[in-house]
């Protein structure tokens, strides 16, 4: 068991969003402990706040949304990413636009956002979902499923017919060091024809190769390169990182994904909260130790008005 964190002093960055193109000002904030992660969207009268959780989920292409009421904010795997990588368990993420920026493309300026600003424990434990039984989901071939084990790990496959991808695998073994190590600097991609085909359909209006990695038919257009031979799958695992946070507590077990996509793995979260009998809720020990299994709350019920949020 570990103490809850949060941020130690207030701090922002600029940007763009990767879909809408728009400037955006991201400000991260301290909360209070079992608050949780909360973004909060101003410029639109009243200011919305929005808990990142599976259930205020809404449909949207390419990247993670979440929404109350109307009020959506859109591509917010690669902050949540960073946040929970570094085990940052209760903050605010305001914007002023309907999007987070999309910085490099990765969680690495995020990364080095929440360091600058600090991260302090609380007085309280952080409780964390432990996996039981296998929960899977799939849909035409592709699948993602997580499994009991006595630790956190994720284990990727991603497939593409093209010289620079074929067929990648990466393991990842949950700690704070090997995020920021091996997935956090990670850039989101793309095909330079799909590319073209979504800036037709009003999409990636804020891509450019500053910000993602753009393969052509043999190769990649960015002069930098890439950052890791398997950038491609290891961005992968930084997007399910992301997604599972809308659970809303740190989880033990082995995620494997194979060929999945954010769809998939949100699909995956909703099915972890429907199916109570395959996980366990651990809190604090009761003598040193020793774990104890509380009853589930109420908010990890199975009902169709679940307002959980675990976070990987």
């Amino acid at each position: 068991m570990r103490s809850q964190h949060t941020l130690a002093q207030t701090i922002s960055c600029k940007g763009v969003g990767l879909h809408t193109g728009h400037p955006v000002t991201l400000t991260l904030r301290p909360a209070a402990p079992d608050t949780g992660l909360i973004f909060v969207r101003h410029g639109v009268g009243k200011s919305v706040s929005v808990k990142a959780s599976v259930c205020n989920l809404i449909p949207t292409e390419l990247c993670t949304a979440i929404s109350v009421n109307g009020t959506s904010i859109k591509t917010i795997e690669h902050v949540l990413s960073a946040l929970v990588g570094l085990e940052v368990d209760n903050a605010y993420v305001e914007v002023d636009a309907p999007e987070v920026p999309v910085m490099d493309g990765s969680a690495a300026p995020f990364v080095r956002l929440i360091k600058a600003a600090g991260i302090v424990p609380q007085n309280r434990r952080q409780p964390f979902l432990k996996i039981t039984k296998p929960v899977e989901v799939s849909d035409r071939g592709r699948s993602v499923r997580i499994e009991p084990a006595s630790n956190s790990q994720i284990t990727y496959t991603i497939e593409y017919n093209h010289p620079l991808i074929k067929t990648q695998t990466y393991t990842f073994d949950w700690s704070v060091s090997a995020f920021e190590r091996e997935i956090a600097e990670a850039r989101t991609f793309g095909f330079l024809q799909e590319v073209e085909m979504l800036w037709a359909k009003g999409l990636a209006k804020g891509g450019t190769l500053d910000n993602t990695v753009v393969l052509t038919e043999q190769g990649v257009m960015n002069e930098s390169g890439l950052r890791f031979q398997d950038e491609f799958v290891r961005h992968k695992v930084l997007d399910l990182i992301g997604d599972m946070a809308l659970l809303g507590l740190p989880v033990i077990g082995h995620v494997v994904a194979d060929r999945s996509g954010h769809a998939l793995h949100t699909k995956l979260v909703e099915t972890i909260l429907r199916q109570p009998e395959c996980w366990t809720l651990v809190s604090e020990p009761a003598v040193a130790g020793s774990a104890q299994v509380k009853p589930v709350p109420a908010v990890f019920s199975h009902a169709p008005a679940m307002a959980a949020s675990p976070a990987f």
